[in-house]
């Protein structure tokens, strides 16, 4: 990056080892942060410092939090009959955002993957074998439909159908609003495979 000073330089290359920031972005976002007004770059630096400094994992779903345990295992209206299993705590905002869902969760913080040499000793399978000798009636399995995500819910599933307890699965298909022409021909044999009756 010879164009560049080199604090540019850097910034730039620090912003583009952020996940979906390409080198054009990293650059759009360098020159957007160097024409802010300084007390505004100045907060952002303090957010993202402050964010690394107070985030831990909970100990109990393995959630970020800035409390021990975290809100939603604290929660005493929670229904703790049921354990919501999702790969990364961005998974935990999505189900939350949909304010359906009112049982409990367990952070994996990512999924079986032999090519990437992820083993089931690697992610928190362990800890959700723990937690469901408590009494849990019900673990539903969120994975994302991809391969790993579905080898690591058929793993789960494994493990936990022995202890007699309802292991569930999220369904998958045709998001609302989408177009039967648009989906692959995977995401509509799933669409079928989970189809209930109106």
């Amino acid at each position: 990056m010879g164009y560049y000073a080199e604090p540019i330089a850097r910034l730039i290359e620090e912003l583009s080892r952020l996940p979906g920031i390409g080198p054009k972005t990293a650059q759009r976002l360098a020159f957007y942060i160097l024409k802010m007004p300084a007390d505004r770059a100045a907060r952002l630096v303090q957010a993202i410092a402050g964010a690394r400094e107070s985030i831990v994992y909970c100990s109990v779903c393995g959630n970020f939090t800035d409390v021990d345990p975290c809100s939603i295992c604290n929660a005493p209206h929670r229904d703790r009959n049921t354990i919501m299993v999702v790969e990364d705590p961005k998974d935990v905002v999505a189900i939350e955002k949909t304010r359906d869902y009112k049982g409990l969760y367990h952070v994996l913080h990512g999924v079986i993957s032999p090519l990437e040499g992820i083993g089931p000793d690697d992610i928190r399978i362990k800890e959700l074998l723990a937690r469901v000798a408590s009494g849990v009636k019900e673990v539903i399995i969120a994975t994302n439909p991809d391969v790993e995500g579905e080898a690591t819910a058929l793993y789960i599933a494994r493990l936990l159908k022995p202890l007699g307890l309802k292991v569930t699965r999220i369904a998958h298909g045709i998001p609302m609003g989408g177009d039967l022409d648009y989906a692959d021909e995977i995401t509509l044999a799933k669409a079928l495979e989970g189809r209930r009756e109106l």
